[in-house]
């Protein structure tokens, strides 16, 4: 078992998703951002059904960090209600949990 988690938030545009990406890996929160998309998006909204095009970014962390990240999303994200996921890891490449712990800032 490994202590990383990959964060998954939805945002409404590409440049956000950037943006929180740099942002969480110049501040050492992650040690990497990767953003897919432009995804489509059905949900509940107000009564209604709504569709939208988000894009979708991932952080890979480590679990400590979570109530940071959380919270440095929340700061920056527009929705009332982001979808901001944590989703363990259940095993990585030892060599790739070393670099990420070496790039993510000392807990």
């Amino acid at each position: 078992m490994t202590d990383m988690i990959l964060v998954r938030v939805n945002c409404p545009e590409r440049g956000l998703a950037e943006e929180i990406g740099r942002k969480a890996v110049e501040l050492q929160l992650a040690a990497c951002a990767n953003i897919d998309g432009p995804v489509t998006s059905v949900y509940h909204w107000d009564g209604a059904i709504e569709t939208g095009e988000e894009h979708v970014l991932w952080l890979k962390t480590r679990e400590a960090f979570w109530p940071e990240i959380e919270a440095f999303i929340s700061a920056l994200h527009p929705d009332d209600t982001p979808a901001i996921l944590a989703i363990p890891c259940l095993n990585a490449n030892a060599r790739y949990e070393a670099w990420l712990h070496a790039n993510t800032k000392a807990q």
